[in-house]
């Protein structure tokens, strides 16, 4: 809509509008046809407001299960609402993601000092020759014994 329609509007739906606008509306189409849509709306708001009688306490009924109706959305949205009480959301993730490194963390700390039982007699300080003079192949050894005394050879081993 044009300017001049738009600013006699509210006048033309309550009774008098200045000559500009009825001039437009003769000139254009789309104005007039926007116009007639809206004098219809008028109409029918004009009709409902004439069928409530405040004083006499007479309003309008609504279709037969309107109440029903709005009791099923209420109960439908609180349903939700009462859902989103479990649905995550910022404060959930940034508790997940702390767990998480805490978790690494702790288990970090559990394989070092893991590692550090593995290494068997090299820990308690004795050097590669010591741990090679000391091994008899004659007798049954750990697997971890074993695996220490395998890596000193690989370890020393020259050509």
């Amino acid at each position: 809509m044009h300017d001049v329609v738009i600013e006699g509007l509210e006048r033309h739906l309550g009774g008098g509008a200045p000559p500009a606008f009825y001039a437009h509306l003769e000139e254009c189409a789309e104005c007039r046809s926007n116009v007639a849509e809206m004098e219809s709306l008028s109409v029918l708001f004009r009709e409902l407001r004439s069928g409530v009688d405040t004083a006499a306490g007479i309003a309008p009924e609504p279709r037969l299960g309107f109440y029903n109706r709005v009791a099923g959305e209420i109960i439908d949205h609180q349903r939700k609402e009462a859902w989103g009480l479990f649905s995550p959301g910022a404060a959930f993730f940034r508790r997940i993601a702390f767990a998480s490194l805490l978790l690494l963390a702790g288990l970090g700390s559990y394989l070092v000092s893991r590692e550090s039982s593995f290494t068997g007699d090299i820990a308690a300080g004795q050097d590669a020759a010591t741990i090679m003079a000391e091994h008899d192949t004659g007798l049954s050894h750990s697997a971890v014994s074993d695996r220490d005394r395998m890596l000193v050879a690989l370890a020393t081993y020259r050509e």
